[in-house]
């Protein structure tokens, strides 16, 4: 390469390093967009509000699809990047087809999903790595609540048990803090485990 070309490239790939914004990311998480999130709601709480929506229609039997395609945050909707498509179904011995997870191993799904993201971005807040996060779930169901047979069996799951195996360069005391941040801190838990409202409205098609 002739002389001058070098120096010319030499040039800007200097230009480049120094306009590049160099990301303080912990566990994939952009930390200083984390605390610039924390700062804007502090100055602004109304931007705080968010409200998450789904489109769901039944298709055959247990089988029903949700749609979700954008959600309402910081005064705004928002579009997802993509629409996300859910299909929910039963297994055959419960007559359905099985094209799909149930709505109760979603439930189950949306725990540990939470949980887990919960505790990954809390812990990167605080600056502890992690580098493997693996859990396992289960919850008990009695059918006679939801067949009806029996009234003082509950339709929902009677108790949920939650294991995680986690991989991080700490010690057993800080793991087992780790692991608090998620129920600690994630929606979900809370909305299981201490309730919410739920308004049902019907109209004619």
């Amino acid at each position: 390469m002739p002389r001058a070309s070098r120096g010319k490239q030499n040039n800007e790939n200097e230009e480049i390093k120094m306009n590049a914004k160099t990301v303080k990311k912990t566990n994939g998480v952009d930390v200083d967009r984390l605390f610039g999130t924390i700062d804007a709601i502090k100055k602004t709480p109304a931007i705080a509000k968010f409200k998450f929506r789904i489109r769901n229609q039944w298709i055959d039997c247990g089988h029903n699809r949700s749609e979700i395609r954008d959600f309402y945050g910081a005064g705004q909707d928002i579009n997802h990047a993509a629409v996300f498509v859910l299909d929910a179904d039963e297994p055959e011995i419960l007559l359905g087809q099985g094209k799909g997870a149930n709505p109760v191993e979603y439930l189950l799904h949306a725990l540990a999903a939470c949980v887990t993201t919960s505790m990954v971005y809390h812990a990167a807040a605080k600056g502890v790595e992690i580098e493997e996060v693996e859990s396992y779930i289960d919850g008990d169901i009695d059918l006679h609540g939801f067949l009806g047979l029996r009234e003082d069996v509950r339709r929902g799951y009677e108790a949920i048990r939650m294991r995680f195996k986690v991989k991080a360069d700490v010690s057993d005391e800080q793991l087992q803090e780790i692991v608090k941040l998620g129920p600690g801190f994630s929606p979900v838990f809370d909305s299981v485990t201490k309730g919410v409202p739920v308004t049902v409205t019907a109209e004619r098609k």
